[in-house]
């Protein structure tokens, strides 16, 4: 099984992580504006991650002789640890939720808005969570400013939010009393072209 023993390789993967999560997201978003239905946008979405999870499993968890201390893939399968098991299985089912929970929330608040609020939360809750049950072996005093600072964008992110459906609502209002106005000064000159023209037909009568 591959794993990565250095912080250099480890920054690495952290880096193409974060590229990666920043890139599908807007991948999704390019789709669903060429006419794809986000149903289906999240059915692609889950079997893709399902083939490339198989996929890195066969290839990256069978590198190199197994061992107890770095058991390859299969032979990880092969133990009796069903505890483990299902409560990955249960975690792989809240992410799912979650993915699918933000994709439709990109339909009614955009991916600007979306994005940057549930990772900020996601690092939130994650870090914190983390930090206690790894029996806090990470500095608190240079953790938790990096959390606060996410936890400042959620704030930021919310505000922008309501920013944009406060001026969506007063720009609604505008083009309504605009229609409201058309409407009505279109009523105003029918009835006097329809005036007028009963006004001639009488004096041709008249005549």
């Amino acid at each position: 099984m591959y794993l990565v023993e250095s912080k250099g390789g480890a920054i690495v993967c952290m880096l193409l992580s974060l590229f990666f999560l920043g890139t599908w997201p807007a991948l999704l978003t390019l789709l669903e504006r060429r006419g794809r239905f986000p149903q289906h946008t999240y059915l692609d979405y889950t079997l893709t991650n399902l083939l490339a999870a198989v996929i890195i499993a066969f290839t990256f968890g069978e590198i190199g002789t197994s061992s107890l201390e770095k058991p390859n893939f299969l032979s990880q399968l092969a133990q009796d640890n069903w505890p483990s098991v299902l409560f990955a299985m249960a975690g792989g089912v809240v992410l799912s939720i979650g993915n699918l929970t933000t994709q439709y929330a990109w339909a009614f608040v955009g991916l600007s808005v979306t994005e940057v609020v549930s990772s900020s939360i996601t690092v939130v809750i994650g870090t914190t969570l983390n930090y206690y049950l790894d029996d806090k072996i990470n500095k608190a005093e240079i953790l938790f400013p990096g959390v606060a600072c996410f936890l400042i964008a959620v704030c930021l992110g919310s505000a922008v939010h309501a920013s944009n459906a406060a001026d969506n609502k007063a720009k609604l209002d505008s083009y309504s009393n605009e229609s409201k106005d058309g409407i009505r000064d279109n009523n105003i000159t029918d009835s006097k072209q329809a005036y007028t023209k009963t006004g001639i037909i009488s004096l041709n009568l008249k005549i």
